[in-house]
């Protein structure tokens, strides 16, 4: 039920998103866009440091801003813009996790972020590779950066796995900002059948998780 209810409000929220850009395109998108190209770097850093932000202090949406950088920016300096973020962000939110162990990082997310962190960290993520890379590719993967700095993972098992996840989940959000932006109904079809694709296989992956864990505990 709850897995239900995520996906319900994940789902309301993408569609709001293009509701609210199919309406800024017919009455006024086109002038926002000319402000962000007249802004230069400033915009794709801007959202680069708002990206940030949303993985280091998980209780912020950071999805939101993979579909701003793609509407706003367009793909390419869009994705090129959130993946620089995901690598730099998650890589320090990894390292402090690392460095300083849990405490810490309970003082900086939060109470209810940390027990998400926790029950991820149970999970042996560490052992498996291919899981790894699989819920990094989530939208949980703030957390996970957290969790698994938290196991002591290494970084030379954790950079190919964050660098293989956000190659492919960034692109597809990006693709659905900026196909909606630009009326490319080809591109936003290819990007919102990804993300079910996506979406599929992160269910998998936690009920293979979720059944390991299970097992280690019995």
């Amino acid at each position: 039920m709850s897995r239900l209810r995520t996906g319900l409000k994940i789902s309301a929220w993408v569609a709001i998103f293009i509701v609210a850009v199919v309406y800024l395109q017919q009455y006024g998108i086109a002038p926002l866009q000319n402000a962000v190209k007249e802004m230069g770097i400033w915009a794709p850093l801007g959202l680069f440091l708002l990206r940030g932000v949303s993985i280091i202090l998980p209780a912020l949406p950071s999805s939101v801003y993979s579909l701003l950088a793609g509407s706003l920016l367009g793909f390419k300096v869009g994705y090129i813009t959130i993946i620089l973020s995901d690598l730099v962000f998650c890589s320090a939110a990894f390292f402090i996790a690392r460095r300083w162990g849990r405490a810490p990082v309970s003082r900086l997310v939060g109470v209810s972020a940390m027990k998400r962190i926790d029950g991820f960290s149970k999970n042996q993520l560490e052992g498996n590779f291919f899981l790894m890379t699989g819920l990094l590719m989530t939208g949980l993967f703030d957390f996970l950066s957290y969790a698994i700095g938290i196991s002591r993972t290494h970084w030379r098992l954790f950079a190919p796995a964050l660098l293989i996840s956000v190659l492919i989940s960034d692109s597809i959000l990006v693709a659905v900002g900026a196909g909606v932006a630009q009326g490319a109904s080809v591109t936003l079809g290819i990007a919102l059948l990804a993300m079910f694709a996506l979406a599929t296989l992160t269910g998998l992956l936690k009920r293979k998780s979720s059944a390991a864990s299970d097992t280690t505990a019995s």
